[in-house]
C-alpha cells in the first residue's frame, strides 16, 4: 500500500510553488530571460524587473510564484516547505516498499477521462486535482508513462500509467510496448 499517497497533492504544490519561486526569482532581464524596458526606454532597475516579469509570466505563473514566496518565508519555511520534503521521503519510502514486492504498478493517470481542451482553464483548481495520480509518482522520482487506453462515453481519451522503480526504465518500456502490442491486438489492428 502507499498510505502517504493522500498527503502528495498537497505536498507536490508545497514543494513545487517554493521551488518554481526561487528558480524564477532569477528570471530578471539582467543574466536570465529576455530584458523588457516599458516603452523601449530607460528605466529603474526595480520597474524594468517588473515589466519584464509581467509580460512574460501568465496568472498562473504569477500565482505559483507567490504562493512559493509564501510558503519559503520568514516563519512558514518550517511549517510548510521543510514539512513538505518531509512527508515527499515518505512517499519515496512507501514506494521503495511496495516495489520490493511487485516489478511494475498500472494505474489511472488521472481520476476521470479526458476534459475537452479549455474546459477548465478557468478551474485551476479542477486541473490541481486531475494530478492526483502523478504527482505522487513526480515527488518520489520515479519513472514512469502515461499512455492512452481506450476511450469515454464523450469520446476522449482514458490514460493509464505504469510506474517502475528507480532506474527501471528500460523493464518499463519494454512493458508498455507489449502492453500496446496486447492492446492493439484486442482492437483487431
Amino acid at each position: 500500500t502507499l498510505p502517504n499517497s493522500k498527503f502528495a497533492l498537497s505536498v507536490y504544490y508545497v514543494v513545487a510553488v517554493s521551488e518554481a519561486s526561487a528558480n524564477l526569482e532569477r528570471y530578471d532581464g539582467v543574466r536570465y530571460g529576455t530584458r523588457i524596458l516599458p516603452n523601449g526606454k530607460d528605466t529603474t532597475l526595480e520597474e524594468m524587473y517588473e515589466h519584464t516579469r509581467g509580460t512574460f509570466f501568465g496568472a498562473e505563473v504569477k500565482r505559483r510564484i507567490l504562493l512559493g514566496t509564501f510558503a519559503l518565508s520568514s516563519g512558514y519555511y518550517d511549517a510548510y516547505y521543510r514539512r513538505a520534503c518531509q512527508v515527499r521521503s515518505l512517499i519515496a519510502q512507501d514506494y521503495q516498499a511496495c516495489f520490493k514486492e511487485v516489478d511494475v504498478i498500472l494505474g489511472p493517470t488521472t481520476p476521470s477521462v479526458s476534459f475537452a481542451r479549455g474546459s477548465k482553464s478557468n478551474d485551476p483548481l479542477s486541473m490541481y486535482l486531475s494530478d492526483v495520480y502523478t504527482v505522487p509518482v513526480n515527488l518520489a522520482g520515479l519513472p514512469a508513462v502515461s499512455m492512452p487506453y481506450g476511450t469515454g462515453e464523450a469520446g476522449l481519451p482514458v490514460g493509464l500509467q505504469l510506474i517502475g522503480a528507480p532506474f527501471t526504465e528500460q523493464k518499463l518500456l519494454e512493458t508498455v510496448a507489449a502492453m500496446e502490442i496486447l492492446h492493439d491486438e484486442g482492437k483487431g489492428a
